[in-house]
């Protein structure tokens, strides 16, 4: 029976502190989300098409497709936002 409670008691901690770290980082992650569009908006903003790859990844994942079918007119329309 003891063996049980213990158990329990253990897996009841750690599932409590694991909602304290989703917490604290999903507040974390969204500012460092807000940060890493601004900082590739700036990028689109000054580079030229065709972009640095990790611009060209956060294009694909903004559109949701690769970045091969990704124009300059939608990454200006993106950066303007």
């Amino acid at each position: 029976m003891a063996k049980r409670m213990s158990t329990r008691i253990r897996y009841d901690r750690i599932r409590d502190n694991g909602a304290l770290s989703r917490t604290y980082n999903g507040h974390l992650k969204r500012k460092e989300r807000a940060s890493r569009d601004a900082r590739m908006k700036k990028l689109i903003q000054t580079g030229k098409f065709p972009y640095v790859p990790a611009v060209q990844s956060w294009l694909s994942n903004q559109f949701n497709v690769r970045f091969s079918e990704v124009t300059e007119q939608m990454a200006k329309e993106i950066a303007a936002k």
